[in-house]
């Protein structure tokens, strides 16, 4: 199995990241259990890393079919289990895509494709959680 990522303590409890490719992320709690809030939490970087993963497929899968994509971006919403581990038990994801003549049924497809088939965070994510989706396409003149 590859090293992909490696994670350090600083102090309280702030964390670095740091991936195989080089990038770091600071990590920590809230003050109310000892951190500093200094960065995210570690399971709304799940949440990033979700938005992250489908942002790049569908981006890539407008460009290919030749859509005039101007802005892309993801809001991603989560409820949590009461009890511990507090794992994600339903994720909402919404895209708002912006640009000229999108074409509604690519756009559809590709988020669909993305949630579906190619993203490999959605597809974990669903092991545990209800994923849904659904889009919004802002017409640019």
């Amino acid at each position: 199995m590859d090293k992909i990522a490696t994670v350090k303590w600083l102090d309280n409890l702030c964390l670095v990241g740091q991936t195989s490719s080089g990038h770091a992320v600071v990590m920590d709690g809230p003050p109310d259990i000892g951190g500093q809030n200094l960065g995210p939490r570690p399971m709304e970087m799940v949440l990033l890393g979700l938005g992250g993963c489908t942002a790049v497929d569908v981006i890539m899968m407008l460009q290919k079919s030749n859509q005039a994509v101007v802005d892309c971006h993801i809001e991603v919403s989560a409820e949590r289990a009461e009890t511990i581990p507090k794992v994600y038990t339903k994720i909402h994801v919404h895209y708002v895509v912006k640009g000229r003549e999108l074409s509604e049924a690519k756009v559809a497809r590709a988020v669909n494709l993305s949630s579906e088939k190619y993203c490999s965070v959605s597809k974990m994510l669903e092991q545990s959680a209800e994923v849904t989706h659904d889009f919004e396409i802002v017409e640019l003149s």
